[in-house]
């Protein structure tokens, strides 16, 4: 970690007092620099196109830590000799100030400080060129850079510029070195990627656009930081602690939700969403960013987990840690820290969510970061949890993480940060208990449903890549923890009828919803049951009032079916069907409960561009979006919106109508693209007086071309 000096905050000013003009960065010194450091973007310049950089921020110049810069310093109406005049550099972050003098020599090797060089070879009578560089340990933020000469006559002070400096993954020395290119490609340039959602059986995707290219998000991350509680407690000690991605990460996770700070976005789960955006509305990162920092730092309303994940993953990708966002199936939440999982159940299979605060979310998305963890020893760095959806405190604030990914498989949960209920979240079991009137009916521990899957974008294609092995370690490092088998003692546990429900096909729009129940009998007598019922998506109850005798060891399989128009009046494209089956027994009174979750396929939304996907820069190119109803009843006020990240810049509204069953809708629009990379067009279906969205697809569009010119 650097240590700084600090500084009276009136030295900066007093740089301005002696001809602030006489040194200046030179502008193709400025893109050869961000070409060097890695800081690709949407830039404007043919410079940046020249120097393959697309410029992170619009206003300064952006570097990354642990390696060099050069500026060119020009001295307006006199000369600079380094043999009778010294040059002195003052890197200033806030209040603190770093000296740097500039060596004069043929060779040059960086130090573990801040370090300055000239070549003889690089000084002229009216300029000279320096070489610049901050130690890999450098703190991230927006410096400022004043020039002191020393000479005979006295020093002379001038004002040089400012930089922004973030990490620099490709930096070995760099605590978040990330050393495969493909894998910082995706995981710090990429600016557009998938969030998995539905249900392990089912899996479905969301387009996401990061945004870390659009303008001025990477000044509202900057912002961020600095109207953080921390800075505010104390600017000097935030300043010199932002050299250390671990408590960066633990800031910017408590800053994305406004629950106990002036957050980004506040989060909303009940469905009313007035006075705010719908989460399911937003597609990108930047827009939320700029809203908030736009609005002198209000939360912006409103998000759900994945919309706090991805925001959290467009901030770390631009202050340069590798961030991917993760999706938990089955994720659960434990409320009291025991690891397991208490759901309470009525007799008719009804969740009881007064009784226990815990629950098991359909999926849940956090982000993993990269970095080393030096404060936990060798072992615990790589991929880390940082979940800002605000759940539970830690040390105080709604945050959690960074949790070792290493340490979660190995059930390791006492290992900083919150890895205990990361854990939970991921390898918890779950005990169901079925209650009348404070009456025990029935209860079961499920020891595999939480977290049946965890996956996260393949690096390089649009498909999911299981990452479960990674969190979900030997059944013995779990059943160490003996959370559940001290419980069932405590509760003499026994069930003898057990119940398991299960899909038999993958649903599919306008066909019925095949399910099986399985009653199996693990006693050693006969038994008999009745009223096995079934609740369905639209809250109809199915009641089977046929007696099963099943003998011993004996396995009898239920089918049932759920028609088109029990599921179709619900259906949206973030929805999840929830089924739960009770089996009562005739003898014992004793009843056993089974639930199972999944989604239906959206609707599908048609893309054509004219020439294919690959399209010229600066060039028009005709869209054709279309959206044919496949449902079997009419959609109310249906509406068909489009959006263009780095194609065109306000959302397009289709006219709403009443779309029958297979009418089609359609927009037709133009794209231009300013610069190069890959695009995305965004397309949603919404209906009814909610605004209910029906449907969602996103299409790829590659944009080549040289990066054009513009004027200054």
């Amino acid at each position: 970690m650097m240590c700084y000096q600090a500084v009276h905050p009136c030295a900066w000013r007093s740089y301005h007092e002696e001809e602030p003009c006489v040194l200046r960065f030179v502008n193709m010194e400025a893109h050869e620099n961000q070409r060097a450091h890695h800081t690709l973007g949407l830039g404007a310049h043919e410079n940046q196109r020249a120097h393959h950089t697309l410029g992170l921020g619009s206003q300064d110049l952006v570097l990354r830590r642990g390696q060099p810069f050069k500026l060119m310093l020009l001295f307006q109406g006199r000369s600079w000799s380094p043999r009778t005049e010294g040059l002195v550099f003052q890197v200033l972050l806030g209040s603190l100030v770093e000296t740097v003098p500039v060596q004069c020599s043929r060779s040059w090797s960086p130090g573990p400080g801040w370090s300055a060089h000239c070549s003889p070879g690089d000084v002229h009578p009216m300029s000279a060129t320096i070489q610049l560089c901050s130690p890999a340990s450098a703190s991230v933020g927006l410096y400022r850079l004043a020039v002191q000469i020393e000479g005979p006559a006295g020093d002379r002070h001038y004002v040089v510029g400012s930089f922004v400096l973030l990490c620099n993954p490709w930096s070995k020395e760099d605590s978040v070195y990330m050393p495969v290119e493909p894998l910082l490609q995706e995981y710090v340039q990429s600016d557009c990627g998938l969030v998995y959602m539905g249900t392990p059986h089912n899996v479905s995707s969301r387009p996401w656009a990061f945004g870390q290219y659009e303008p001025l998000v990477l000044e509202a991350c900057l912002s961020l930081l600095q109207v953080s509680p921390q800075h505010l407690r104390n600017e000097q000690v935030d300043y010199v602690r932002r050299s250390d991605p671990v408590y960066l990460s633990r800031v910017v996770c408590a800053m994305v939700n406004c629950n106990d700070d002036r957050g980004v976005l506040q989060g909303k789960w009940d469905g009313r969403y007035g006075g705010g955006v719908a989460p399911t509305e937003w597609n990108g990162s930047a827009e939320i960013l700029t809203r908030w920092a736009d609005s002198d730092f209000r939360p912006v309303r409103y998000g759900q987990c994945w919309v706090f994940a991805c925001v959290l993953c467009t901030v770390m990708r631009v202050l340069g840690v590798p961030s991917r966002v993760v999706t938990v199936f089955n994720a659960a939440h434990d409320t009291n820290g025991n690891l397991v999982i208490e759901e309470v159940f009525t007799r008719r299979g009804e969740k009881c969510p007064r009784r226990s605060r815990d629950s098991v979310w359909n999926f849940h998305v956090w982000v993993e970061c990269w970095m080393e963890r030096p404060d936990l020893g060798s072992g615990f760095g790589g991929w880390q949890v940082l979940d800002p959806t605000p759940q539970e405190r830690s040390a105080g604030e709604f945050c959690c993480g960074p949790a070792p990914v290493w340490a979660v498989r190995r059930a390791a949960v006492g290992v900083p940060y919150d890895t205990a209920f990361v854990f939970a979240a991921v390898d918890a079991d779950v005990v169901r208990v079925i209650l009348d009137r404070d009456r025990v009916l029935g209860r079961a521990v499920d020891r595999t449903s939480v977290g049946r899957l965890v996956c996260t974008k393949t690096p390089g294609a649009d498909r999911p890549e299981d990452l479960t092995r990674l969190y979900k370690g030997p059944t013995g490092a779990k059943r160490n923890l003996d959370s559940t088998a001290k419980w069932a003692a405590e509760t003499g546990l026994s069930p003898s009828l057990s119940v398991s429900l299960a899909l038999e096909e993958v649903p599919a729009l306008g066909r019925s919803i095949r399910l099986c129940v399985s009653l199996s009998n693990r006693c050693g007598r006969r038994r008999s049951s009745d009223k096995q019922r079934l609740r369905t998506p639209s809250g109809h109850v199915h009641n089977v009032h046929k007696e099963l005798h099943l003998q011993a060891g004996e396995v009898v399989d239920l089918h049932h079916s759920i028609l088109p128009s029990d599921y179709e009046s619900l259906l949206t494209c973030t929805d999840i069907v929830n089924a739960t089956v009770v089996v009562k027994d005739t003898s014992t009174k004793e009843r056993v409960l089974a639930t199972e979750e999944f989604s239906l396929p959206s609707p599908h939304i048609s893309f054509q561009v004219q020439g294919g996907d690959s399209v010229q820069v600066k060039t028009e190119h005709a869209v054709h979006v279309s959206f044919t109803n496949a449902l079997t009843m009419p959609l109310s006020k249906a509406v068909l919106t489009l959006e263009g990240f780095g194609l065109f810049q306000a959302k397009l509204y289709s006219r709403a109508v009443l779309l029958e069953p297979h009418q089609i809708m359609k927009l037709d629009l133009s794209i231009m693209a300013t610069c190069p990379g890959t695009k995305l067009l965004v397309a949603t279906v919404s209906h009814g007086n909610g605004h209910a969205v029906i449907a969602r697809e996103f299409h790829r569009v590659v944009v080549t071309g040289p990066t054009p010119v513009v004027n200054q």
